[in-house]
């Protein structure tokens, strides 16, 4: 008698699942289809035309564009197709604004080719996505905080007279950065900074101004390490025992990673400040609380000097010196 009451009970749960499956479905709607995908993704980057009757080559565009064509010529884009593609549609100055033919046919209407200067950051954008939207620096850029804030390519880059040949800039990388983030400015001038200003390492050395999943689009390895371990490796471990705050805010809960007044970038004058943001007796901190007999008189003032495995030890629990 067992047995068909388990039939049953098994099938009534089997047809349950099978209709909340169902239900599921119809609440989500239609699937995308074919049609509906490539509208999706074309909507990512520019698809060019692929009629060769639409095109007339670079020749016919130098006959009124002499200028443009003869700056063109000198750059990377112009020395090889585009994406290393073939055919018109990838070549010369068609493969950046377009099949030329209704444009020089109408005389030079500006309506019947399309123009950079007169498009929106967005619509530039994909020109350039159809072909670097599959390079590792760019792959990102449809969800960086410069495509949601209307920072196109063309903001930064130029083709046609760069004013820095590397990536073809329009001016020097930290010029153009600072001509936004005028909040960081100030902090290369401060008397300990990372020496930006001086040329020695450049913004994206730390951040990819195309794109990326960190916070403020700061580079990380695939394993996920701060950026700053590129530089500081000996600060990187692994570690037998390990400074919790390594592991939870990264070397900018201490740091100020631009620039500061303090020595070693250093949030605040005095270490013991800094560590007693973390080591006092809070209710629910993991964080050990400042030993009583540290009464932070002169001498214990300076943590480091006992402490001084500060990122890290493989000897001793309390980051002593071993």
């Amino acid at each position: 008698m067992k047995h068909p009451r388990v039939a049953l009970v098994c099938g009534l749960f089997l047809i349950t699942i099978l209709f909340a499956t169902a239900l599921s479905l119809l609440a989500k709607g239609p699937g995308l289809t074919d049609k509906n995908k490539a509208a999706a993704k074309q909507s990512l980057s520019y698809v060019a035309p692929t009629d060769p009757a639409l095109y007339v080559g670079v020749e016919t565009c130098k006959n009124c564009h002499e200028d443009k064509a003869k700056s063109y010529e000198g750059t990377r884009h112009f020395a090889t197709a585009l994406g290393g593609k073939r055919g018109p549609q990838w070549e010369g100055c068609e493969g950046c604004h377009g099949p030329g033919k209704a444009h020089a046919e109408s005389g030079g209407d500006k309506t019947k080719i399309f123009a950079f200067h007169e498009a929106s950051a967005k619509e530039a954008s994909q020109r350039c996505l159809a072909c670097h939207a599959a390079g590792e620096e760019q792959a990102n850029f449809q969800r960086s905080a410069h495509r949601r804030g209307d920072v196109g390519c063309a903001d930064c880059h130029s083709i046609h007279k760069p004013g820095v040949e590397k990536a073809l800039l329009k001016a020097t990388q930290t010029t153009l950065c600072f001509e936004c983030h005028l909040e960081v400015k100030p902090d290369f001038s401060k008397p300990f900074h990372h020496r930006v200003n001086e040329g020695l390492i450049n913004c994206s050395d730390c951040h990819n101004p195309h794109g990326g999943f960190g916070p403020r689009q700061v580079r990380t390895s695939d394993a996920g390490d701060a950026i700053c371990f590129k530089c500081h490796a000996n600060k990187a471990g692994p570690f037998a025992v390990e400074h919790a705050a390594m592991r939870t805010e990264g070397c900018s809960a201490c740091h100020s990673p631009h620039g500061s007044a303090n020595p070693r970038l250093l949030k605040r004058s005095q270490v013991n400040l800094l560590c007693l943001e973390c080591h006092t007796a809070t209710a629910g901190s993991a964080a050990p609380a400042m030993p009583t007999f540290h009464n932070q008189a002169q001498k214990y003032q300076v943590c480091t000097l006992c402490h001084v495995a500060i990122h890290g030890s493989n000897s001793d629990p309390f980051l002593m010196r071993p």
